[in-house]
C-alpha cells in the first residue's frame, strides 16, 4: 500500500510530463493505425501485380479496393491508359490464390460510386494468377456508361403513353400523401432494378422462359375466355348480394364481441381444451396411415365411405343379409354367467390368438402403425386376465344397486 501512494505522489509530482507523454503515444498510435490499418501501407510486403486490361476504366481509380468474390485481397496500384481502353494494375496480397481464369468485373458499392475491381472466380483449384499475369478484355466487364444508359432510357421514355402517366401523378397529387407515395414507388423501383442487377444471368433466363409462357398463355386463349365469362357471372352474382354482405359486416363486430367474450369466460378451459387437443393431434399424426387406408384404401377395395354411401341411396337404407356364418375369433377369455348383474370392468387386453391372415383382415392388427409402434398384441409380461381400472366415484354417479335375488335360495318347505 505505502508503494502505491508513493507512487502516486511521483506521479502527481510529475503530471504534465506523463500527460504530455500520454498525448504523444496516442499520437504515434493514431499514425499508425491511420498508415497501416486504414491507408493498408505495408513497406515489407511483396504483393503481386497482375495487370488488368478495360475497355474503359467505368470509374475506377488509384487506391480502391481489389476483392475475390467481394472479400477485399488487395488495392488498385495505378490505372494506365492502352491502345484498346484502359489498364488496371492490381496489387494483390501475398497467398491469395485466384484461378488464372477468374473473370473481373468493375462493381460500384451504391449508385454514388465507390468503385472496386472484383475478381469473381468459379472454382478454387489451379493454375492461379501469378506476379505478372495479365488478364484480357474478353474476361472483364465494367458497369453501363452514362451515355449509353442515356440513350436506352431515352428509347424507353418513348414507349411511355404521356396520357396514362399524367393520370398517375394527379392521382398521386390528389392524397396527402401522394409524395410518400411517390417516394416508395421510387425507392422500390431502385430496389428492383439493383436486384436484377445482382442475379443478371437468372433474370435474362426468366425473360426466355417467360417468351414460351405467354405463347403457351396465346394458345389457351379461348379457355382463358369462358374463365373470364364464368368470372364475370360471379362477380355480377356477388354484387346482387351487395345488401347481404353490408348487412354481414354491420353485424359482424358484434357476433366477434360475442365470441370474443365466450373466450374470456372460459379462458381457463379453453386453455385445458387446447392441451387436450394437442395431445390428440400429436396421436392423430402418428395415425395418419391407418386413417387414409381407413377412408382411402390403397391396397384393398372399397372404404368406409363408399360403404356408407352405398348403404343410404335412393331414398331409403340398404343392406345385404347373408345366410353364411362368418368366421368369429374366440379370445379365450372366460365368460360371466348370465345370471350376473354386476357391470364388470372390461378386460384390456383382448386380441385375437388365430394368427391366420385371411381372419380379421379388417382387424386392429393389420392397421397401418407408426414406425416402431408394437401394439398389435399385448405388451411383454401382460396378464392376459387383466381388467381395467374400476371406475371412479363421483357426486354425479347414478348408484346401480342389485335388484335381483340373492342366491342360493332356501329351500322350499317340505310336507303338507
Amino acid at each position: 500500500m505505502r508503494q502505491l501512494l508513493n507512487a502516486l505522489r511521483w506521479a502527481r509530482l510529475r503530471r504534465l510530463g506523463l500527460s504530455a507523454f500520454a498525448l504523444a503515444t496516442m499520437f504515434v498510435v493514431g499514425v499508425v493505425y491511420l498508415l497501416f490499418g486504414t491507408l493498408r501501407l505495408d513497406p515489407i510486403s511483396t504483393a503481386a501485380v497482375v495487370r488488368v486490361h478495360l475497355d474503359q476504366t467505368g470509374g475506377l481509380l488509384p487506391g480502391q479496393d481489389v476483392t475475390l468474390r467481394g472479400v477485399p485481397v488487395g488495392r488498385v496500384r495505378a490505372i494506365e491508359l492502352s491502345d484498346t481502353g484502359a489498364v488496371a494494375v492490381a496489387e494483390i496480397r501475398p497467398g491469395t490464390r485466384i484461378p488464372a481464369d477468374t473473370e473481373v468485373r468493375v462493381s460500384a458499392l451504391s449508385p454514388a460510386g465507390e468503385q472496386y475491381l472484383d475478381f469473381r472466380a468459379d472454382r478454387n483449384d489451379g493454375p492461379y494468377l501469378a506476379d505478372g499475369a495479365v488478364i484480357d478484355s474478353d474476361r472483364t466487364r465494367t458497369p453501363v456508361t452514362l451515355a449509353k444508359l442515356l440513350g436506352d432510357l431515352d428509347g424507353t421514355l418513348e414507349q411511355i403513353d404521356t396520357g396514362r402517366l399524367s393520370g398517375v401523378l394527379d392521382e398521386l397529387r390528389v392524397g396527402p400523401e401522394g409524395a410518400d407515395k411517390l417516394a416508395a414507388i421510387l425507392d422500390g423501383g431502385t430496389f428492383l432494378v439493383s436486384t436484377l442487377d445482382s442475379v443478371l444471368p437468372q433474370t435474362v433466363s426468366l425473360v426466355r422462359n417467360s417468351k414460351v409462357m405467354l405463347s403457351t398463355v396465346r394458345d389457351v386463349s379461348p379457355g382463358m375466355a369462358e374463365t373470364s365469362n364464368d368470372l364475370a357471372q360471379i362477380f355480377a352474382g356477388a354484387e346482387r348480394m351487395e345488401g347481404g354482405y353490408r348487412t354481414l359486416l354491420d353485424r359482424g363486430p358484434e357476433a366477434f364481441s360475442g365470441i370474443d367474450a365466450v373466450i374470456a369466460d372460459n379462458s381457463p378451459t379453453m386453455v385445458q381444451l387446447l392441451g387436450n387437443l394437442t395431445t390428440v393431434s400429436q396421436l392423430v399424426y402418428l395415425r395418419v396411415p391407418a386413417l387414409e387406408e381407413f377412408f382411402f384404401p390403397k391396397y384393398r377395395e372399397g372404404s368406409a365411405l363408399e360403404a356408407v354411401g352405398s348403404t343410404f341411396r335412393d331414398g331409403g337404407v340398404w343392406g345385404a343379409v347373408s345366410l353364411y356364418s362368418r368366421y368369429g375369433c374366440d379370445y379365450n377369455l372366460p365368460k360371466a354367467p348370465p345370471t350376473l348383474t354386476d357391470f364388470p370392468e372390461p378386460f384390456l387386453y383382448t386380441y385375437c390368438p388365430n394368427p391366420d391372415p385371411k381372419y380379421l383382415v379388417r382387424g386392429a392388427r393389420n392397421a397401418p402403425r407408426p414406425p416402431g409402434d408394437d401394439t398389435a398384441g399385448p405388451p411383454p409380461g401382460a396378464h392376459p386376465l387383466q381388467r381395467a381400472d374400476p371406475v371412479p366415484t363421483g357426486r354425479f354417479t347414478i348408484p346401480t344397486p342389485y335388484g335381483g335375488p340373492f342366491l342360493p335360495l332356501p329351500p322350499p318347505p317340505s310336507g303338507p
